[in-house]
């Protein structure tokens, strides 16, 4: 990701979902004006969700889900379908593409519009293929039981006929989406904050990890100040200025050295806290976090990321925390480690769960997360919040979210 790019966790993200053949991929390709999904007339050309992050105007950026059919066939295809539906967990938005010539809906098709209906997430059924259809077709859609109940449109993919209207309902049924702050709410005009990021054998070469990308727009948005320094030179940041910042924001593993070389007076959090309150409950994050005190011998931890990326010497998922766990907890605990857009299911076998910031998870996604945690009655914290408990500077580290 480029630092002018939106992030994709950023991005209103939109699913396309129907029947194989129904012209999802045709019509997200009449949508954007780009050969963005293959086309074909054989059934089953999308096999596995396809995303494509881009500026969509009159919605701004996005990020289009292309799915496989619901109606695909075998063992195989059955995994697919389930591909599909696990998609709603993530998209802000679902379009739902009907073949114009059909009437009457699927199975699957009336499954995922209650899904939807039940989630409260918004969707459209795009009627497709509207230049093909005849008079009586289109009494026969109209008459139908299912449109009364949900919203429709008539589109073409082939003519892009009802695609400007199509993107017009979409941004209309978003403009409420208001996205959060990540600091600036926090922050005054002229508001100096310092910013601690460790440049250690597990940082990306030449770059900024998306966390602190993302913290330095967002103070400077707020038009605030910001001062970025590793762990080694904070001591000369500080001591250079001639006010106390307002507040210090560190890496998570840095935040024991970061803690002892930070005034009291200075309120310190972390990146990882941060995009807890943003994307998900930090009140559960928390409540997780206090769990590590009661872990046995035995215990099964899962330590989950939301990004895959190479595993370096040093890395704090794999090796730092764990480190800290058992020095913490004196315990022999069973670690589990997964990364990826995908998620266990059966949380049940873990005594608890540590989950990475979340910074490449949009909102949806890291609810899902903490939501699935919560039903199968599992405790979840983050990284930074399981750091700052370990290290005793939990309380100090919400300080300055206004939570105490």
């Amino acid at each position: 990701m480029g630092l002018n790019e939106t992030p994709s966790a950023n991005r209103l993200h939109i699913g396309f979902f129907g029947n194989r053949n129904t012209g999802k991929s045709s019509l997200l390709n009449a949508i954007t004006g780009q050969e963005l999904a293959v086309v074909s007339d054989v059934k089953g050309t999308t096999t596995d969700p396809v995303t494509k992050a881009m500026e969509l105007l009159p919605i701004g950026p996005v990020v289009f889900i292309d799915t496989p059919g619901l109606d695909d066939e075998g063992e195989l295809g059955q995994k697919r379908i389930e591909k599909s539906f696990e998609v709603l967990r993530k998209i802000d938005f679902a379009i739902v593409v009907l073949d114009g010539q059909e009437a009457q809906l699927s199975e699957a098709q009336e499954r995922l519009l209650k899904q939807l209906k039940d989630k409260k997430l918004p969707f459209v059924v795009a009627i497709n293929k509207m230049d093909a259809m005849a008079e009586s077709q289109e009494k026969k859609i109209l008459q139908a039981s299912w449109a009364k109940d949900y919203p429709y449109l008539f589109v073409s993919a082939l003519t892009k006929s009802g695609v400007e209207e199509l993107k017009n309902y979409i941004a209309n049924a978003m403009k409420e989406n208001v996205e959060r702050d990540l600091i600036k709410d926090l922050l005054k005009p002229e508001d100096v904050v310092v910013l601690v990021t460790p440049i250690d054998a597990a940082a990306p070469k030449g770059r900024m990890i998306l966390p602190q990308q993302q913290t330095i727009r967002d103070i400077l948005d707020g038009n605030a100040i910001c001062m970025v320094t590793k762990e080694t030179t904070l001591p000369q940041t500080l001591a250079s200025l001639k006010e106390p910042p307002k507040m210090v924001v560190t890496d998570s593993q840095a935040f024991k050295i970061v803690d002892e070389m930070t005034p009291h007076a200075v309120p310190l959090t972390s990146f990882s806290i941060l995009f807890a309150r943003l994307k998900g409950n930090l009140e559960q994050q928390v409540q997780g976090a206090y769990a590590i005190g009661g872990l046995q011998d035995g215990a099964k931890v899962l330590i989950s990321e939301g990004c895959t990326h190479h595993r370096q010497c040093g890395d704090i998922g794999t090796e730092k925390l764990p480190k800290l766990l058992k020095k913490f907890t004196g315990k022999q605990l069973e670690l589990t480690f997964t990364s990826g857009t995908g998620f266990e299911r059966n949380l049940t076998q873990f005594d608890l769960i540590i989950h990475c910031g979340g910074c490449m998870l949009n909102e949806k996604e890291m609810k899902y997360r903490l939501a699935e945690a919560k039903r199968q009655s599992v405790p979840m914290t983050n990284y930074g919040v399981a750091i700052a408990y370990m290290n005793g500077i939990l309380e100090r580290s919400l300080e300055p979210l206004n939570l105490l």
